[in-house]
């Protein structure tokens, strides 16, 4: 059962951050949830200093809340530092994540708060934090309930804008011209992404969020043209790399999460080599004149 667990823990992390991955990587943003995920650093100290408490709910908000300014700077010095968003990216995530260490040297002598702990999770002890009633009844690990909920809001997000999140997406000028304001989807797309990196690195891990982020889109970019396809098909290699990952992770004895990681790495290694439509072997073979 607790195989069962660690899966689908994988498999709706993996369906959060490859949906919202696609329009990060077509924006040309793909490590923003990297930088996200360094970034909320501060904000959960803050709210530790601001509660007294290590729950998770005041954690989340906190992370949550500087998820969101973390996108609004990067965003900031892109459009007003005319600095490329790589480099607002780089910025940002380094100076708040340096920030967060700061305060957490400064409280650490006084209070129990690891960063390690606090940022990096283990998706292994998922099967540990369960949902448990005052009768005892369980209703399963609590990261299930919560990164469920999550897919729904992405999914119903995704479903309601998906004629401005692809607008904005491939075509920002056009978008403005016929009344789209690009701005505001900006902002809505980097707060979904926050919302789902805050959700989810509590309980597998930074590493293994940047991951499903950028690979499973990745590889989808590679496989289509549609961006539709692309879609569905970067979420079912999300879910096989979770799969096989574990698999992999249980017959090394090794890191879970690291063995899926390595998992979306070589699923885009062999798209890059044999993809139809963009792979390097088949574009070799149509460069060869007949």
């Amino acid at each position: 059962m607790n195989a069962f667990w660690i899966i689908l823990t994988g498999s709706l992390v993996a369906t959060c951050c490859s949906l919202l991955g696609c329009y990060l990587i077509l924006r040309r943003m793909a490590m923003v949830g990297d930088a996200i995920s360094h970034a909320v650093l501060p904000g959960i100290v803050i709210a530790f200093l601001f509660t007294g408490s290590r729950d998770s709910i005041p954690m989340i908000i906190g992370a949550g809340l500087l998820g969101v300014l973390t996108t609004f700077l990067i965003e900031f010095f892109h459009r007003y530092a005319r600095v490329q968003a790589d480099a607002s990216i780089g910025i940002t995530f380094t100076w708040l994540f340096a920030i967060g260490i700061i305060l957490i040297s400064v409280f650490a002598g006084q209070v129990d708060l690891d960063q390690d702990c606090v940022l990096y999770g283990e998706i292994a002890y998922v099967p540990l934090d369960l949902w448990l009633t005052d009768s005892g009844l369980s209703f399963g690990p609590r990261t299930i309930w919560t990164l469920g909920f999550v897919t729904l809001l992405i999914i119903g997000f995704i479903l309601v804008g998906y004629k401005e999140l692809f607008l904005t997406a491939f075509d920002p000028g056009y978008a403005a011209v016929i009344g789209i304001s690009t701005t505001l989807w900006y902002y809505l797309l980097m707060t979904a992404v926050s919302l789902t990196t805050v959700a989810s690195f509590e309980s597998v891990g930074a590493i293994l969020v940047v991951a499903f982020l950028v690979g499973p889109p990745a590889t989808a970019y590679l496989l289509t043209d549609n961006f539709k396809t692309m879609l569905v098909l970067s979420v079912a290699i999300g879910v096989v790399a979770a799969i096989v990952g574990y698999y992999l992770a249980y017959w090394l004895d090794g890191s879970i999460a690291g063995a899926i990681a390595t998992i979306t790495g070589l699923q885009f290694g062999l798209a890059f080599l044999f993809s139809p439509l963009h792979g390097l072997l088949f574009k070799n073979k149509k460069a060869i004149p007949v």
